[in-house]
């Protein structure tokens, strides 16, 4: 019985973290894509109305739409988004992968919303990906009701990260490695 229950938790986690291929062009994924990072840039304004003078400052930003599991000591998330440099507004998409451990429980989708200050750094997020963060939250959120206190640490100076919880239940504190890499069907 104990195998059960643990089972049904794992396979829910998978459909949630690893969900079936899309059969929509890459001109359609491009352009939900877009719609998204718009939509979040936009909660970004209103939640944090000082963002929009960084990105104006910046040299570029990314923005992910995810989702995030934490299943008691093990915690993983997966998400897909793009990365703009501000000047040109060459678009880069890219695709996610999360896995960490810490305590708590839940789900969420949430927005992810990088802001590179030197194109270095922008260049670097793009070329190499890799993120290693500590993170703690506690959200319960659905659409316009609930509320989310979302805190998320980077490691590196010049690059401001925001997270917007869009749905969900959770409460975790985790150390997270993160995987960003270029989607190679979408570029």
């Amino acid at each position: 019985m104990k195998k059960v229950l643990l089972a049904i938790p794992l396979l829910l986690m998978s459909i949630l973290v690893f969900p079936l291929a899309n059969a929509a062009s890459v001109q359609e994924q491009r352009d939900e894509i877009n719609t998204m990072a718009k939509e979040a840039i936009s909660n970004l304004y209103q939640a944090h109305p000082s963002a929009k003078k960084a990105i104006n400052k910046s040299y570029g930003y990314a923005v992910f739409s995810n989702t995030g599991i934490n299943l008691l000591l093990l915690s993983t998330a997966r998400g897909g988004g793009v990365a703009v440099e501000r000047a040109s507004g060459k678009r880069t998409y890219m695709d996610m992968f999360s896995a960490g451990a810490g305590l708590g429980l839940g789900a969420k989708n949430y927005n992810g919303i990088f802001i590179f200050k030197t194109k270095s750094a922008f260049n670097n997020f793009v070329e190499n990906g890799w993120d290693f963060s500590g993170q703690a939250d506690a959200s319960a959120k659905k659409g316009e009701e609930g509320g989310a206190i979302d805190e998320a640490l980077s490691i590196n100076p010049d690059v401001l990260y925001y997270q917007l919880t869009q749905k969900g239940l959770a409460l975790q504190a985790t150390l997270q490695g993160t995987k960003y890499y270029k989607n190679d069907d979408l570029n």
